[in-house]
């Protein structure tokens, strides 16, 4: 049961309670030993045990983590580091920087370009402590491997690889990259061996003096009316191509068009010409043919039977006639026996 001073001093007065005096200060020892001789490591921290009196004085390789530890007072001392992830902030704008964070924060970092122009970049630089025996004895113990080591080593190599760019590189976010990059490897390089790892290095923003970001905004401009219009000369170029090209196509359609047309109308021809060798030749046979029926005839008039055949034509010139009525003497007599005569007076074609 837990009791207040105030309480224990009022018991401790009554006379019954004169035994309970040892108690109490058996009580009060044993919270000031445990003060005293025991430290709370909490979480996200370690710590190493330093020893101040002694024949082994010195610091003790043994990393303590999060928990209750025992430490000789006045003889030893527990030295805490943190080991979660570590913020650098360079910023000299305060809405740039993180509210609320437990962070180490300095002014942003001038940086000066090959070309003598001054740049100032807000970079944030993220690390942990891997090794707090390394740190508390080559930097120191607290907050020193900040201020002796993170802040100023980040500061120089900064300064050194970023210094290295033209100030137009900073637009460039190949080159910058790659400026930032080396930076790390570099600080990974010079503080690894003493216990801190950097893990991250972040250039954020930078700013140009006021002149010369005018001078650089309007060089930009005349840059891009530059580009501007070798694009604008590059698309008329290409709208001429692409006329020209048309017209050889269309050029080539009209030269096809014209190659049909003339291959028809020599199809055409060709078909006309077949069609009158063909009418041509057709008419030449009928009229042979016509020409051997007429000779054929001729030639059955002058042979036997062709009496019957003059009969049969005058029946067929007289065919209808009830009476035919002929002088037969005089300049219009008419020889009945006389054949010829007598078909060319009805209009009729002789023997």
């Amino acid at each position: 049961m837990k009791l207040s001073g105030e309480r224990i001093v009022a018991a401790l007065k009554q006379p019954r309670t004169r035994v309970l005096w040892p108690l109490g200060v058996a009580f009060f020892a044993g919270l000031f030993a445990y003060n005293a001789c025991t430290v709370y490591v909490r979480p996200y921290q370690v710590g190493v045990k330093q020893v101040i009196l002694g024949g082994e004085k010195g610091i003790r390789e043994t990393v303590y983590r999060p928990g209750l530890h025992w430490v000789t007072p006045g003889a030893e001392r527990m030295h805490l580091f943190p080991s979660d992830l570590q913020l650098l902030e360079m910023a000299d704008n305060a809405a740039e920087v993180g509210e609320g964070a437990d962070h180490r924060v300095v002014r942003a970092i001038k940086i000066q370009t090959s070309e003598g122009y001054t740049v100032s970049a807000d970079v944030t630089v993220l690390y942990r402590i891997e090794d707090p025996y390394r740190v508390i004895t080559q930097i120191g113990p607290g907050r020193l491997y900040e201020d002796s080591a993170v802040i100023p080593r980040a500061e120089q190599v900064l300064r050194r690889t970023l210094g290295e760019m033209d100030a137009d590189d900073f637009y460039k976010g190949d080159r910058r990259d790659k400026a930032v990059s080396q930076a790390q490897k570099l600080l990974i390089t010079e503080l690894e061996p003493k216990g801190i790892k950097v893990t991250h290095v972040l250039l954020r923003q930078y700013r140009y003096d006021s002149r010369y970001q005018q001078a650089i905004e309007q060089r930009k401009i005349q840059d891009q009316s530059v580009f501007k219009n070798m694009a604008e000369t590059a698309a008329a170029q290409a709208e001429a191509d692409k006329n020209r090209i048309i017209a050889e196509g269309q050029a080539k359609v009209q030269v096809e068009l014209a190659r049909g047309d003339a291959e028809v109308a020599k199809l055409r021809s060709e078909a006309e010409l077949y069609r009158r060798t063909q009418a041509a030749q057709g008419d030449l046979v009928v009229k042979l043919a016509k020409a051997k029926g007429i000779e054929l005839e001729n030639v059955a008039l002058r042979g036997a039977g062709s009496e019957n055949m003059v009969g049969l034509k005058m029946a067929d010139v007289l065919g209808g006639t009830q009476v035919i009525v002929v002088p037969t003497d005089g300049e219009g007599g008419v020889n009945p026996l006389d054949l010829n005569a007598a078909l060319k007076r009805f209009d009729v074609k002789g023997l």
